[in-house]
């Protein structure tokens, strides 16, 4: 498969579990309305260990462009690959989120709270405070990228006559349910702020699909706050990469 179609096909997974959470817990008339913030962001950490796993194997799962952007800047991903892996996951995010509206389209017309109706699609801070919701949005992709970079992988020791030497192990999908669990900490420990996009096509893409799709009773986009889920994240990606090559 070529790699940019995993990349959009494992980011319109991720927003379609990711977002799909979302419209479960706060549409009205859903089995699980109310289901509150630990749902949400473990529906999320699912959302990224399928969404990985389903790209993995043909573009190494970067499904966010701060991912993409530092792994561009560490070396780790030619530059001529950077434009056709954003614009896949820009895509995919769009589709995810068209795809969750379809999806909860009756829930949509039961429910009245526009504010609810948009948090279905993007993100927006708990505390309309522009610069400090940067910030978050800066630590909480800090707080993924650098972590990323850092993991080691699994390996067995192999005693021999002269020595002991060590040999990775090979974990398949399973190998990736430490980003996933990284991503749910950052849900459950930074998430009460912004709404921890950390991700660029997780939020702009969907917002897209948001202002084009005729949403019953839908609000404006948000323009004004749209640009904090993607500068952030970018930021963020670009100090980690920075830090990670101080430490090496």
């Amino acid at each position: 498969m070529s790699p940019y179609i995993a990349e959009f096909i494992g980011t319109a997974v991720l927003v379609i579990f990711g977002n799909g959470v979302v419209a479960n817990v706060v549409l009205a008339r859903t089995k699980g309305a109310g289901g509150g913030w630990i749902v949400i962001t473990a529906g999320w950490s699912i959302g990224v260990f399928v969404g990985a796993f389903c790209a993995a194997p043909s573009s190494g799962a970067h499904l966010n462009p701060a991912v993409t952007l530092a792994m561009a800047v560490a070396g780790k991903l030619a530059a001529g690959k950077v434009a056709g892996y954003i614009l896949a996951q820009m895509l995919g995010g769009i589709a995810g989120g068209t795809l969750v509206f379809l999806f909860y389209r009756e829930h949509f017309k039961a429910s009245e709270n526009a504010d609810a109706k948009l948090a279905c699609f993007c993100t927006a801070p708990a505390i309309r405070n522009l610069p400090q919701a940067f910030f978050c949005e800066v630590m909480g992709t800090f707080l993924l990228i650098l972590p990323i970079f850092l993991m080691t992988g699994a390996t067995v020791a192999l005693p021999s006559a002269a020595s002991t030497s060590e040999a990775p192990i090979g974990l398949g999908t399973l190998g990736l349910l430490p980003v996933a669990l990284l991503v749910f900490g950052i849900g459950l420990s930074l998430g009460g702020t912004t709404g921890y996009a950390i991700n660029p096509a997780r939020d702009l893409g969907p917002r897209i699909a948001h202002a084009i799709i005729p949403v019953p009773g839908k609000r404006d986009s948000d323009w004004g706050y749209a640009w904090v889920p993607v500068a952030g994240p970018l930021a963020g990606a670009l100090l980690a990469a920075l830090a990670d090559a101080a430490l090496h």
